[in-house]
């Protein structure tokens, strides 16, 4: 009988132990479990310690923190027919630990396949030079797109980034062209614009000489400085008559 008790209690002590081992779980801040008892759910619990009941409950674990999605490149055609190849990345996390677990078999992989239908629907719909250069709208409105999906596994989509808008060099090339062009443009315009007020500035000093002609002949004698400062050019230019108009008037009472 001694030996007997003494065989009893370690063993008991044993599977005392083993009991707790399988009955414990510890869950970080950041994890919660999804509890099912004979396959029903039951309730989510943690952070810390809790029990289960063994061979009866089962646990899933879940974690809470936020994941980075990559999405592969996508073959995308623009709404003017241009083809493109787009990657982006995607940040999510878990709001609903029991929606994650019981709606979704997988729900990063489901998410990801969402994802890379989203980004060719939504993209198609815009034009080329909106996939350049408006970016931010286009992120917001495939977030919108996806966090209304993924709403019902209990996953928050809280970000996406458009990575890459690759190109073909034949479509390099032609926006390379038009951006010549369009430099063109802006030159040609900017030209236009200032021989118009230049040309209105001159037509606003015309006015002004023309009501003094003194002004005009200043005008003229400080051409001529101007000119003469250049020793090595020869410059052959009419005398005014408004010079000589005084000087025959003089002349002609003696000449009579």
């Amino acid at each position: 009988m001694l030996t007997a008790s003494f065989l009893f209690w370690p063993a008991a002590l044993l599977l005392l132990i083993a009991l707790l081992s399988v009955s414990i779980r510890i869950f970080r801040e950041y994890e919660r479990g999804v509890v099912f008892t004979l396959g029903r759910f039951w309730k989510v619990k943690g952070p810390g310690l809790i029990f289960i009941i063994p061979a009866v409950q089962q646990v899933v674990r879940v974690d809470l923190r936020t994941v980075v999605l990559e999405v592969p490149a996508q073959d995308v055609i623009s709404r003017d027919n241009v083809s493109v190849k787009v990657n982006a990345v995607i940040y999510l996390r878990v709001v609903d630990a029991e929606k994650a677990v019981i709606q979704v078999v997988n729900y990063l992989e489901a998410t990801s396949q969402l994802a890379q239908t989203m980004l060719r629907s939504v993209l198609g719909k815009h034009l080329l030079d909106e996939m350049l250069a408006e970016r931010e709208s286009l992120n917001q409105d495939i977030q919108q797109a996806l966090d209304a999906q993924t709403d019902t596994w209990g996953i928050k989509v809280s970000n996406v980034e458009i990575k890459q808008v690759d190109l073909t060099e034949s479509m390099i090339r032609a926006i390379a062209r038009q951006a010549e062009a369009e430099r063109e443009r802006r030159a040609k315009v900017i030209h236009a614009e200032g021989e118009l007020q230049a040309s209105e500035k001159l037509s606003q000093a015309a006015k002004v000489l023309a009501q003094e002609p003194q002004a005009i002949l200043l005008r003229y004698l400080e051409t001529l400085t101007v000119i003469g400062a250049d020793k090595n050019t020869t410059v052959v230019f009419p005398l005014p008559m408004d010079l000589l108009t005084p000087l025959l008037k003089r002349v002609a009472p003696l000449q009579a």
